[in-house]
């Protein structure tokens, strides 16, 4: 039986399984109670059902919990704490569409305090279920293939692997003439490399589907040009599939590896000068760290917002008092394995100041004698109050409260031409403030700030972040009396 078969059927039948057996949990009068003795709902009345009246309300969540945990059956779409991660949210969203199936007068319909203790019950095994069934899923590590967009480094690594090759993932060769492209389906094709062991397995954009489909456990990358684009394209698909991928030794200055982290104290490199290959470490830091730092991020952020909400208030009025414009300043960062996302700040120059000045230079960037900067923005940016809105990107996952500044996706290009390694940012998300802010560290001196930032991976633990954090808020208190007092 085929991998991805057999992981559908189990983890559908699993699912389903439990959705039974935690509706008959929560019909129980006992458990229904038991939740009852929570204060907020302690008024609820307890409500079971007895024989065939319970079929249909089984069905009804069966047919909920089913339409969104639809996306956990693929197999293997991501890591570990992801995937726990992703089952919570689908369970809580089939939980709420439950619910507001209450509000239509279904007639099956959950009964509340059913609902809550169906809730609880499916929130703490679905996430956990699903996550092992996927681990032991995985297999050997043998499956390999080679993804990449240069024929020749590509028909190169093919021939001379040592170890077998399941087949390539690359666009059709630039250099075959029409009478070598094949056509299959009314799909052009890569030319063919290897004889008939080894098959070309797709184009860039069906690479995701590929590593599922064949079960793939390594990925070597063989590029012409090792941009951020394509290459870093398939370092990320890698990752959201647990995929280990492998790079060309000439291009580990642009990726962390293994060895790179445990010689980075001491200058030591990797000692086997003969692998041509070297494994990327996609993700540097250790589950139990991810898993703290994600709760501390979460806590901090949704707390920070919840005590800044009257002065965030005050700021946007007063910004719109101050001059036309918006009252956000939005522009495009640079994420994960060089993707982008929406970076958020209170606006503190005139709408519209790139535009007017004819120079591409950041909100942060521009100083505070800057003719552009309002006076409302003069302030704010004395006393970092213009990052408050950083927090929401930090809440839904786009950023860290810890980690390297977020560069401009406009101008990082100048980064990564003038400094050797800057691309190993990109291995951790992007935070609020990090080693090189404490320090006074700034985009000007882009080989200082890597080389923070570089040691913040490295040494990165909850401590760690915890006296950054700590340090952080010192500086911005000290600026914000002292804004205050002038």
């Amino acid at each position: 039986m085929d991998s991805g078969f057999r992981y559908r059927l189990t983890s559908i039948s699993a699912v389903l399984a439990l959705v039974v057996g935690a509706c008959v949990v929560a019909n129980t009068a006992s458990v229904q109670r038991a939740v009852g003795t929570i204060p907020l709902f302690s008024n609820l009345p307890v409500t079971t059902y007895d024989g065939d009246a319970l079929i249909p309300v089984v069905a009804t969540t069966l047919i909920v919990v089913f339409a969104w945990s639809f996306p956990l059956f693929k197999p293997k779409p991501s890591r570990g704490i992801e995937t726990f991660g992703v089952a919570g949210k689908r369970v809580l969203y089939a939980v709420v569409s439950l619910a507001a199936i209450g509000y239509f007068d279904y007639t099956y319909a959950l009964p509340r305090l059913m609902l809550l203790a169906l809730g609880g019950v499916l929130l703490a095994t679905v996430p956990l279920v699903v996550t092992l069934l996927r681990q032991s899923d995985s297999t050997d590590g043998q499956t390999r293939i080679v993804v990449g967009d240069d024929p020749e480094r590509i028909e190169d690594l093919v021939e001379s692997h040592p170890e077998e090759l399941l087949g390539y993932v690359s666009p059709m060769s630039r250099y075959a003439n029409e009478s070598e492209r094949e056509t299959q389906d009314g799909r052009v094709l890569a030319d063919g490399f290897g004889g008939d062991d080894v098959k070309h397995l797709g184009g860039l954009p069906r690479l995701d589907d590929v590593l599922v489909d064949h079960d793939v456990d390594r990925a070597l990358l063989a590029f012409e040009d090792p941009d951020r684009g394509d290459f870093f394209g398939a370092l990320q698909t890698c990752y959201d599939n647990g995929v280990v991928a492998e790079v060309e030794r000439s291009y580990d200055n642009l990726v962390l590896t293994e060895a790179r982290e445990r010689g980075l104290a001491s200058g030591e490199q990797r000692s086997n000068a003969d692998d041509h290959f070297v494994e990327t470490n996609l993700e540097p830091w250790d589950a139990q760290d991810r898993v703290l730092k994600r709760a501390f991020d979460v806590a901090f952020a949704a707390l920070a917002l919840l005590v800044t909400l009257p002065v965030t208030v005050a700021i946007a009025v007063a910004i719109k008092f101050d001059s036309p414009g918006p009252v956000f300043f939005v522009q495009d960062r640079t994420f994960r394995f060089g993707g982008t996302f929406r970076f958020y700040k209170f606006r503190s120059m005139v709408a519209n100041a790139e535009d007017e000045s004819g120079v591409k230079i950041s909100e942060e960037d521009a100083g505070g004698v800057d003719p552009r900067v309002t006076r409302v923005g003069r302030f704010l940016r004395t006393t970092h109050l213009d990052e408050i809105p950083q927090l929401w990107s930090v809440l839904v996952g786009d950023m860290s409260v810890v980690g390297p500044r977020p560069a401009q996706t406009d101008i990082e290009h100048e980064f990564e031409s003038g400094v050797p390694r800057w691309p190993q940012r990109w291995f951790v998300k992007p935070g609020l403030t990090g080693l090189a802010q404490i320090r006074g560290v700034t985009g000007h001196e882009p080989a200082e700030k890597l080389q923070n930032d570089l040691e913040y991976i490295h040494r990165q633990s909850f401590w760690l972040d915890g006296k950054i954090v700590g340090r952080e808020l010192y500086d911005v208190l000290s600026d914000a009396v002292g804004a205050l007092r002038r």
